[in-house]
């Protein structure tokens, strides 16, 4: 899909890169420096928002924009994924079953449910512009029957999602430029079969956009074949959100099969982690790779960093690299002062988005 999708709180040109504010916030950054590296929309996800401050709560705020002064559109990731890797690392913490995921948080703790039902209205209490539909994801490693009742199950919660979800909007009289967009995930692991069983249910289903689903990269970093796939099954004129693909060249790899979105923990956590993306040329005047070739990360413990006066990347406008030296960014990170966390977050992200505008340039050049 080219151009830009419609939202409540405006347009949103493609592509386009989410960073993750998982529990409302990304760390160490305010909304002032979002929009200063160029980032135009974040993600939120409802299963912690749940948990902590609880969405009831952020609806008495106003809901999630004005809770953390955000006026661009947000995401909501349904949740699904976190409630499988909490069981998934202990299976004893919950279950599975056709009402959705029963779950505590602690062996001692109070009993949740999340419903198809209560994920979209939680999305929409929360106010968010993008709504994923609750979704099964089996692992990467699981049998064959356990893979189709992921499918089984995500094609019939999808199926509870979009009528709670055109319920809630018609009862409210929500009017179609007002109308947040609900995206279907297409699961299926690594069997083409299903992958293609998924994505035509969830097509005959009908909605706004379609996420992929599941683990998208091998054990040796590349993108799986069924990253492909759902590009091949789902409608060329819906946004394709590739949903957790963020490592730099697997982002490239993917925007060049067809997605649209990209949302991704790895540049603040690589930030917080003192690893820092440098392009190996100016962005604007290459051609990204297919390998990772294009760009190289630094390690600001590094030694050779304690009388460096160059900036992390001499081609970069961002405020980290405007106005501090690598030695500074070192110092800051040995005595960890906060501004370190922050200044090589503000660098990350805006690496992400230089990345996106040169994508974005490569698409309209096509």
């Amino acid at each position: 899909m080219h151009g830009a999708i419609s939202t409540p709180h405006g347009p949103l040109t493609l592509p386009a890169y989410l960073p993750d504010a998982t529990r409302g916030v990304i760390r160490s950054l305010d909304a002032t420096d979002l929009d200063a590296v160029g980032v135009r929309a974040v993600m939120v996800n409802v299963f912690h928002l749940l948990n902590r401050p609880g969405v009831r709560l952020i609806a008495e705020q106003g809901g999630i924009h004005r809770f953390m002064n955000w006026t661009g559109p947000i995401a909501a990731d349904s949740g699904g994924f976190q409630v499988f890797s909490l069981l998934d690392g202990a299976p004893k913490l919950g279950s599975v079953s056709n009402k959705g995921f029963t779950y505590r948080l602690d062996p001692s703790g109070k009993k949740h449910l999340l419903t198809p039902a209560k994920c979209i209205q939680a999305q929409l209490r929360l106010g968010a512009d993008l709504l994923f539909c609750l979704d099964y994801c089996a692992g990467p490693d699981v049998s064959p029957q356990a893979l189709r009742q992921g499918v089984r199950q995500t094609v019939e919660w999808s199926r509870a999602c979009r009528e709670t979800f055109d319920q809630i909007l018609d009862e409210q009289r929500i009017p179609p430029e007002r109308r947040p967009l609900l995206l279907g995930v297409v699961q299926g692991g690594e069997d083409p079969s299903l992958r293609r069983e998924c994505a035509e249910c969830l097509r005959e289903i009908g909605f706004d956009g379609y996420g992929f689903g599941g683990w998208p990269v091998t054990d040796s970093g590349r993108l799986t074949e069924s990253v492909g796939w759902v590009v091949d099954l789902t409608p060329s004129d819906k946004p394709r959100f590739a949903l957790g693909i963020g490592k730099p060249e697997n982002l490239v790899q993917a925007f060049r099969l067809g997605y649209d979105l990209f949302d991704c923990v790895m540049p603040t956590r690589d930030a917080r982690h003192r690893r820092l993306y440098v392009f190996n040329q100016s962005v604007e005047q290459q051609r990204p790779g297919k390998g990772a070739d294009f760009y190289r990360c630094i390690y600001m413990e590094d030694a050779k960093h304690v009388r460096d006066p160059e900036p992390v990347d001499p081609g970069c406008d961002c405020l980290c690299c405007r106005g501090y030296s690598r030695a500074y960014l070192h110092h800051l990170f040995r005595i960890k002062d906060g501004l370190a966390h922050r200044l090589a977050s503000i660098h990350n992200l805006r690496f992400y988005q230089r990345l996106i505008a040169a994508l974005a340039t490569e698409r309209t050049a096509q």
